[in-house]
This record gives C-alpha cells, structure tokens and sequence, in this order.
C-alpha cells in the first residue's frame, strides 16, 4: 500500500523547489522542521493554493482550476477528482487536527494526521494504515507556528522534529481560499460519514467549487470560502451500496439545504451565535448539490441545488453597469 506520508512529502520538496515561482517562502526552524509560508506574510496565490490542496489530499486527486458561472459572472473555481476518495479526503484532507499553542491556533490537515488520530473516531472506519517515518501537515492559520509548536505536533506524530514538514496559509489568502474550495468532495464525504452512512462505500468522487475572493480578515474569508460549498458546490459519488431505498434516503440529506441555518451567508449565521461554531447545525457544512451513481445497478440520484444569490450576498459582489 502507498505511503500518503511519503506521497504528500513528494509534493512539498516540488513546492520548495519551485518557491519563487509560487510567490511563498521556505524556512527550516531551529528544531528541523521544514516550514512553507503560502500566504501568511508570503504573497502566494492560486498554483500555491494547488499544490496546498494536493498536500491536503496527499497527492491522490487530480486538482485544477476552472471557471463557474456565477449569475453570469465568471469567476475562478477549483475541480476535484479522486478515485481514493476515503483515504485522501477523511485519512488526509479532513481538518481534523486542533493545533493550538502560546497565541497560535491552526486547523491542521494533511497526512501527518494518522499517526497522531486527529480524531481518532474517524480513523477507526477507515481501512488504511501508513507507515512512514515522516509527517506532513497543512496549517489554515493566520501566523506562523514556532519550534513550541511544530514540537508538540512532532511528538504527537511520534516522529522526529527534522522528519516533520509544514504548510501554512490563512483563510484570508488566495491560496488559503483555494484549499478550501478544494474540500468539496471531502465536505460530502464528512456529511454522510456523520448520518451514518459507511463511506467505505465510496469508489470515486468528484466536485467543483468556485473560489472565493479575499472579502476580509480571516471570520469574513472563513464565511466567504464556506458559502462556496454551502451554496455553489456540487459533488459527485461513484459508490456500490445494495440498498437502493436506503440510499435515496441518505441522498436526501446530505445538500446544505437540509440545515435549518441554510439560507443566508454563513458569516451572519456565525456571527448570530456569537462566533460559536458550537451553536451552528452541523449539518449546514455540505455541498449544495449531491449526485449519487450506484455501480451495481447504474442508477443516479441527485438532490439539492445551486444558490447563486446568496453566494454574490456573500462576497458583497456588485455589478457596475
């Protein structure tokens, strides 16, 4: 079996390599740790947010930029296609990793999450195992990590300091946004994984999700890059599940629509709960379109639908006649 370790750490030696064309610095710390600003201080931009977004998947999806047509406005969007959906998306790509420290705080994704079991529930459903001797993370966080830090997390890896690399770019960066919109297919995935369904099912996916434009600090770009998935993303599934009836069901429930904080831009939503994600349906984090090919009796299911109006509120898009 392939390392996503070994695949993921492929990826951010081509990135150093090619630093000056991706606009991003690279710096080793005291402690031997390999660290990549994409967007922190460094400018970045939209190949870094790729080459983010194929160290959040370690490398198992086909990633690239397009374009969405959003009320006939074209703006950037990413597209996604993996055919090792479980593995890159929730083994790898899942922001599952709280990385907190003296005046940090990070989302961690990537990779080097296995060996730590960020969160460990999750792991348990999944049949893969890596074996590496090297850890590969992406922080979404609005400062650089120091040696306390990316100490701690080494230690949680169980790796040594100098075999630990790093990626780091705020929400509010273009490369940030980018990495973001790159979880539609993951965004899918988590919510079925959370109504039950077993995700172990799920041979292939795909999705596209438009790019949001920086609109601010790191709470409004937090909104913005949401509301691409909430309400102009569209996921596709190959899954083999015997139980036609059943599956419809869970096709029913997975768009965004099904929250009941659906219908305006996610920034409001959060700053009505006191910027408490705690307070907010979890279930709201999902694409806004889901379709469904069963293998075994190559039917097709889709619900949900694309919100373009609420996407343009969210950005605070304006056309100037």
């Amino acid at each position: 079996m392939f390392s996503i370790n070994e695949l993921a750490l492929n990826v951010f030696e081509e990135m150093a390599d090619f630093h000056e064309e991706l606009n991003i610095e690279v710096m080793e710390q005291e402690n031997g740790v390999k660290v990549i600003d994409a967007g922190v201080k460094a400018e970045g931009g939209f190949e870094a947010g790729i080459y983010l977004s194929r160290l959040c998947m370690s490398d198992l999806a086909d990633i690239k930029i397009t374009a969405f047509d959003l009320n006939s406005v074209k703006i950037p969007a990413v597209g996604v296609v993996t055919d090792h959906p479980v593995v890159a998306c929730m083994a790898s790509q899942y922001a599952g990793w709280r990385v907190k420290g003296d005046n940090f705080f990070g989302m961690g994704s990537g990779p080097g999450r296995i060996y730590a079991r960020k969160p460990p529930e999750l792991y348990d459903k999944i049949d893969y195992e890596d074996e590496s001797d090297v850890a590969v993370l992406v922080l979404e966080a609005s400062s650089m990590p120091d040696t306390k830090v990316t100490g701690k997390i080494a230690d949680a890896c169980g790796i040594e300091t100098e075999n630990l690399f790093i990626a780091v770019a705020p929400t509010s960066s273009v490369a940030g946004s980018v990495q973001v919109s790159a979880r539609i297919v993951e965004t899918g995935i988590h919510k079925m994984e959370s109504l039950g369904f077993d995700i172990n099912c799920i041979k292939s996916g795909s999705g596209i999700a438009p790019i949001a434009p920086v609109v601010g600090d790191d709470a409004r770009c937090m909104g913005s890059t949401n509301d691409c998935l909430i309400y102009c993303g569209s996921a596709y599934y190959a899954v083999k599940y015997d139980n036609l009836d059943e599956l419809v069901d869970y096709v029913k429930k997975i768009p965004s629509c099904c929250s009941s904080d659906y219908g305006q831009p996610f920034y409001v939503t959060f700053k009505n709960a006191d910027f408490d994600f705690f307070k907010i349906d979890a279930g709201m984090f999902a694409p806004a379109q889901v379709t469904m090919n069963e293998l075994g009796t190559g039917r097709v299911f889709t619900a949900g639908s694309l919100n373009p109006d609420v996407l343009m509120e969210s950005f605070g898009m304006q056309k100037i006649e």
